[in-house]
């Protein structure tokens, strides 16, 4: 009898994807978390300059865009839960570093340790969940869901206490100790059914492997990167407008951006029913037709709490896009989903930045409805460009329908 008919195995499957979600609830918030405090932390606690605080941000960027690729390779070929595992105890030792240093080399450190422990976390992780995507094509809708979830948890939990003791260090030690736990949630998981044989996929981690993977999922990289680029710059200016604009301080911004983030928390399951009834492509060109309403609609509207009602459209987009995309990749590349994952990832970071320094010069050097306009525009082009690279990878436009759900 097989691995793959032997009885328990289908259980076994399910309790591993459950801890990788448990896990990933328990580390994306905290990551989440350290992204927003981290540019405060260092300005209030070290007396970084702005020129300081940005080449610490760089710093775990690059880092992090550099680990992602070898990361992917790794996932290919050795125990993902073990690799996850170890990438959330890294990077729970570098939310503890920033809690524990008191001058800008120790916090470099910490950004240096951060980047590449969340690279080789998340990457594992993406790769773990993937494992039931042809038997359950809902897992990243899932995925998406429990990261939405951690990270609003972890803005509550942090910002309160933050709030009430007015010190960094208890925030940043917490979020390194949700990641202990989720690294034991991952160590203590069952181990990987089935092992792709030596030579497969990724040719042996050699760089041929990734630039080959590279080359077969390059359509949904082309399509993914260029609206990240502008949903990127929306936010950044969305956030510049409600600093500038609007004059809100930063816990009235985020209130502006609770009704989205509740989307994002309930809807991708729901919505990826409607992706089975209407196919990949419909769905991710109305998700690309919301996000530009919505970018467009910016220009004009002059209420924070409009622009909070319109960010729900925005939610809705990314509830489609972000579990078709990485469910598109890893069947595009089943043989080398970690590495395939590593390249997506490594090019998300990449655009997200791109978009970010478009947002600046946009904001500074143009108008506000100019910046809309231009956003909206690019996120539009999804609507073509994401359709072509479903159909030019050759998945499938219906996917499979979801397996029952977890087991408690």
């Amino acid at each position: 009898m097989s691995a793959k008919t032997m009885p328990g195995d289908s259980g076994k499957a399910l309790r591993r994807e459950r801890a990788a979600l448990l896990a990933a609830g328990l580390t994306y918030g905290p990551a989440e978390l350290i992204d927003f405090l981290i540019p405060l932390w260092a300005g209030i606690a070290l007396g970084a300059s702005a020129s300081q605080v940005g080449l610490l941000i760089a710093a775990e960027l690059l880092v992090s865009v550099l680990v992602r690729p070898l990361a992917g390779r790794l996932a290919d070929s050795r125990e993902r839960r073990t690799l996850a595992g170890i990438g959330a105890v890294i990077y729970g030792v570098s939310c503890c570093g920033y809690a524990l240093a008191d001058s800008l080399p120790t916090a470099f450190a910490a950004a240096v340790v951060g980047g590449a422990g969340g690279a080789v976390l998340w990457v594992s992780l993406r790769a773990m969940v993937s494992e039931r995507l042809a038997a359950d094509s809902g897992v990243f809708a899932r995925f998406m869901s429990v990261q939405s979830t951690g990270s609003w948890i972890a803005f509550v939990a942090g910002l309160t206490l933050l709030g009430q003791t007015d010190l960094f260090a208890p925030v940043l030690a917490g979020c390194g100790a949700a990641c202990m736990v989720g690294a034991v949630a991952l160590f203590t998981s069952p181990v990987r059914l089935a092992r792709i044989p030596d030579g497969t996929g990724t040719a042996g981690g050699e760089s041929g492997g990734s630039r080959a993977v590279a080359r077969r999922v390059r359509p949904m990289l082309i399509a993914s990167a260029t609206t990240t680029v502008a949903e990127a710059a929306v936010s950044v200016l969305l956030l510049l407008h409600l600093q500038r604009g609007f004059g809100l301080g930063v816990i009235e911004a985020a209130y502006v951006f609770l009704p989205g983030a509740i989307a994002m928390m309930v809807l991708p399951p729901v919505l990826h029913k409607a992706v089975l009834r209407i196919g990949r492509r419909r769905a991710v060109m109305a998700a690309s037709v919301f996000s530009a309403v919505f970018a467009v609609s910016l220009a004009w509207v002059g209420s924070p709490v409009l622009v909070s009602v319109l960010w729900i459209l925005s939610g809705v987009a990314f509830a489609v896009l972000m579990p078709v995309e990485q469910a598109v990749v890893a069947e595009a590349a089943p043989n080398s989903v970690g590495t395939a994952m590593g390249i997506y990832t490594a090019v998300g970071l990449l655009s997200a930045a791109a978009g970010a320094l478009a947002a600046g010069a946009l904001y500074e050097f143009s108008s506000w409805q100019v910046a809309c306009l231009v956003s909206g525009a690019l996120i539009l082009s999804g609507a073509v460009l994401g359709p072509w690279a479903i159909r030019t990878l050759g998945v499938a436009d219906v996917p499979a329908d979801a397996s029952p759900v977890l087991p408690g």
